[in-house]
């Protein structure tokens, strides 16, 4: 279904209730424009919603300012009209709502794998350093990795790494989950192991998640929505709905016919992404 830039949804995400501590976001983007500055338009009057709890991918073509767009949703780069606003409140890259996970682990290799999940709970400094360190291994239990927590980055496999990541990402329990392709370098099984590993965690904590992917496959087994993006300065191209069942094992959920139809209509998009750019 082709649709405007300006996308909303309803108030609630049927079936999605958050069990963490913080309850999870909702994000809204209106009217923004940006440019980079060589004076590149990059989004013209771009408008979207995300309700709290949901898990939408934005799926693109090089350069269609996927990245761009997660920057601007997290804060770190600001609109020159419009407005981010997560909860009601305009985005900052330090909120205690958002969480980030990277392309890269970014892990700090001076710091045990322990101390690096517990390193933005030391930072926000509202625990003891004893719940710090408690509530870090609580996360690397959720991930399968408390065996592993006096270990140092560089002994881990980059499965291992990436999970290690997702811990530190999760342990503030942010309200909204930024992710930039965070499984991309990671070769096809431990891809589709995260990929599990990551709904898992969703399901039981409850953020609302933005993931970035240019694997069609990985959205459609995610998400819960999928948008397009166009090339720049259009912004949104599509929007598409998932209608598969919870909870997702991609061995039985890449072979359900409803599975490849979605991949297909996302591939016939694609393509007409590219080639009007052509």
């Amino acid at each position: 279904m082709h649709l405007a830039s300006n996308l909303s949804l309803p108030s609630t995400t049927p079936g999605r209730q958050a069990q963490g501590a913080r309850r999870p976001a909702g994000l809204e983007v209106s009217g923004v424009d940006f440019a980079y500055p060589d004076g590149q338009a990059v989004f013209q009057a771009l408008g979207l919603s995300v309700v709290p709890g949901e898990f939408l991918v934005l799926l693109g073509p090089s350069g269609c300012g996927k990245s761009t767009l997660l920057n601007l949703l997290s804060g770190f780069l600001q609109p020159m009209s419009g407005s981010v606003q997560i909860n009601g409140h305009d985005v900052r890259p330090e909120m205690q709502e958002l969480g980030y996970v990277f392309q890269s682990h970014q892990l700090f290799p001076w710091l045990t794998v322990l101390d690096n999940v517990r390193f933005g709970l030391k930072m926000a400094g509202i625990l003891t350093p004893q719940a710090q360190q408690d509530k870090a291994m609580s996360y690397l239990q959720l991930v399968g990795l408390q065996d592993v927590a006096g270990k140092w980055p560089h002994q881990l496999s980059g499965g291992m790494q990436q999970r290690v990541s997702l811990a530190r990402a999760l342990a503030p329990e942010p309200a909204l989950l930024l992710a930039d392709e965070p499984f991309a370098a990671l070769d096809a099984m431990s891809r589709r192991h995260m990929n599990e590993e990551l709904l898992r965690l969703w399901a039981q904590l409850g953020q609302t998640v933005v993931f970035i992917t240019h694997d069609i496959d990985e959205a459609v087994f995610l998400a819960d929505r999928v948008l397009v993006l166009g090339r720049a300065p259009r912004g949104i191209d599509s929007e598409h709905r998932i209608g598969l069942p919870r909870p997702r094992r991609y061995l039985e959920t890449s072979r359900l016919p409803r599975f490849l139809e979605h991949r297909n209509h996302l591939l016939d998009r694609i393509a007409h992404v590219t080639e009007n750019h052509a």
